[in-house]
């Protein structure tokens, strides 16, 4: 994707990618990682850094984890615009293609899947991947990484890293950018990030729900984003064949006490006609079920492994378990894949969760 007749911010010979890789200037590696929110009139140095780097380059590519969700979109989207109006040239690339649910946010279109990609690049910008390995692209490994996240489970793997465990998403983070660069809040962008916040929360449900993830929505609101409109385009727009999916998921559900599971097979996809987006949400299900406390939603894959979505209430860390598996998230949402068959990823799965509540009683 090119981006034509920008209206480029105001530079003034910053320093290139290649001048903070050999450390031309300062941009220590672990600041700024502690969850810590930019206060009125002192600017943060990672976004700085980062910055720097934007105004010294010209072509960017801005991408985002594997099987994208609502604030890998709009926060792609969001990171695009903020590209355009410095003058900037950006492809935005996944893995995977955009679910339904997302395509008509404002720029959607411009999203390209594929599989590989080629530069050359002033510096490739990952949003919320906890590796190179999340996005699933090819062809990474050779670029100036910007790795900027939200997740508990973050590391940093890039050149720059900009890590805030405390953001509501990572959509809220780049926001913090177009303040901090000077860029304009359209309606456009002011939907995409409002798309970030409301699907990342869950609704404005989970833990990482604060007094200032509501005067966000109020100023991306007032900036042109409409809240019922998003909500109607994510909540109440399901297709009959993740209506079908759900109802084989919940044919399984499972109670013990503070824990539900519930699961489908490769099987249940097929003959109901769903895709992988339809299966988004089923976990919510089981952990909305009175006196549970954490829940585990099953899928099985067409080449035998396993994928677990995991959710909690607050008094189970989901995504500690889901790290010590070798997957990632949130403290109240979390992810993994596990070896097959599915009774053996169940039993896994049941007694790591059965042992983290055993130690927290």
């Amino acid at each position: 994707m090119e981006l034509h007749e920008p209206s480029p911010l105001p530079a003034a010979d910053p320093p290139t990618a290649r001048a903070v890789e050999n450390g031309e200037i300062a941009t220590p590696q672990s600041a700024a990682c502690d969850g810590s929110r930019d206060r009125p009139g002192i600017k943060n140095p990672k976004i700085e850094a980062i910055l720097d780097v934007l105004r010294g380059g010209e072509r960017f590519l801005v991408c985002s984890h594997s099987r994208p969700d609502g604030d890998a979109v709009g926060s792609m989207l969001a990171m695009g615009m903020l590209l355009e109006q410095m003058g900037k040239r950006a492809d935005l690339v996944t893995a995977d293609r955009i679910p339904h649910t997302y395509r008509d946010l404002p720029g959607a279109e411009a999203i390209r899947c594929a599989m590989r990609v080629h530069g050359p690049y002033d510096a490739a910008i990952l949003l919320e991947c906890d590796g190179l390995e999340r996005a699933k692209l090819r062809g990474l490994e050779p670029f100036f990484l910007i790795n900027i996240d939200h997740h508990t489970s973050a590391r940093e793997f890039g050149n720059l890293n900009w890590i805030d465990r405390g953001a509501a998403s990572v959509g809220e983070l780049v926001h913090r950018m177009v303040k901090a660069a000077g860029g304009r809040v359209t309606s456009d962008m002011a939907a995409c990030l409002y798309t970030t916040i409301l699907t990342d929360t869950g609704g404005f449900c989970y833990g990482g729900t604060r007094a200032s993830t509501f005067a966000l929505a109020e100023e991306l609101t007032l900036a042109g984003a409409d809240p019922v409109r998003i909500a109607r385009d994510v909540y109440f727009s399901t297709p009959a064949s993740r209506l079908l999916l759900l109802g084989a998921a919940l044919s399984n559900l499972k109670r013990e006490g503070r824990l539900a599971w519930l699961w489908i097979t490769n099987q249940d996809m097929v003959r109901t006609c769903a895709a992988e987006e339809d299966c988004e949400g089923i976990v919510n299900y089981a952990i909305s079920i009175a006196g549970v406390e954490a829940a585990v939603f099953l899928r099985e894959l067409p080449e035998g492994a396993i994928r677990l979505s995991l959710r909690s209430k607050g008094r189970l860390d989901v995504a500690g378990i889901a790290v010590k598996l070798g997957g990632g998230g949130h403290e109240n949402a979390a992810g993994v894949t596990l070896e097959g068959p599915l009774p053996r990823a169940l039993d896994e799965i049941l007694g790591e969760m059965r042992r983290r509540f055993a130690e927290a009683s």
